[in-house]
Order: structure tokens, then sequence, then C-alpha cells
């Protein structure tokens, strides 16, 4: 490649470094999902005693912080926060409707409910998903407080 001037090579530079820059953004997600995806591995296999369980889920809230998601920075904080005075997780976060319009609780297993939060979390910005973290996210904190 030849430049004709400074200013060509620098930006052929800063071109490079943008790139790389780019590239490093998606590494973090590229890595918060793939710690995602060890996490619910381990708790298909183990369960809820999934050793590192705890330690998983904080490093995975670091991982959400830096892409900023407030609110699954919140909801892991307050999932773990709850494994660790429960050691379970029978969160009543998800209902169904009778033909009267009466709302009751789904009856699901704490494995089962554990990896259906933690799959929604695999594509948290998808409009649907998001309202479903939001009812995790308050009934963690009704649990709590």
């Amino acid at each position: 490649m030849k430049y004709t001037n400074v200013t060509d090579s620098a930006m052929f530079i800063s071109g490079n470094a943008l790139n790389l820059l780019l590239n490093l953004d998606n590494m973090k997600t590229l890595r918060a999902n793939q710690k995602l995806e060890q996490i619910i591995a381990d708790v298909e296999k183990k369960g809820l005693e999934a050793p590192k369980l705890i330690d998983d889920l904080k490093e995975l809230r670091e991982m959400a912080l830096l892409e900023q998601d407030p609110l699954v920075v919140k909801s892991l904080r307050l999932t773990y926060e709850f494994l660790q005075e429960n050691e379970c997780f029978d969160v009543e976060a998800q209902y169904e409707e009778d033909e009267e319009g009466n709302e009751y609780p789904i009856e699901i297993e704490d494995k089962d409910n554990l990896l259906y939060f933690l799959n929604l979390l695999k594509n948290a910005e998808h409009k649907i998903n998001r309202e479903e973290i939001k009812d995790y996210r308050s009934a963690l904190k009704l649990e709590l407080y």
C-alpha cells in the first residue's frame, strides 16, 4: 500500500485501531455468552449444586456491567443473593392466566426455573425476554427485601 502523505498513513493506522477496538467489543459479548452457556451447562448437569455457581454468576454480572445493561446486572445480583440465602430458586416469576383473567404462578422445579431465567439472558435485548427478566427482578426483590 502506498501512502501519499502522513495523513493517509495515520488514517490507515487509525482505521486498524478502530477495527481492533470493534473486535474487542465483540469479544466481550462473546466471552459473556460463552460464560452464560457454561453456567447453563453446569446447571443442567448438576442443578443448583453446580460447583462455583454463585462465583460464576458474579463473574457474569461483572461482564454485564461492562456491557452496561442495568437490568441484567441487577437481576444477576438478586439471583445469586437469593441462591445464597435460600439455597433454592423457587421464585414465582412466571404466571398463567385462566379464562376469567385470573393469574396463577406456574409451579416449576428450582433447576428448571433457574435455567429458564438464564436462557432469557441469552437474548436479553428481545422485548418479550426483557419483560420476563423484569418479572424475575421484581419477584426476586419481593422475596429478598
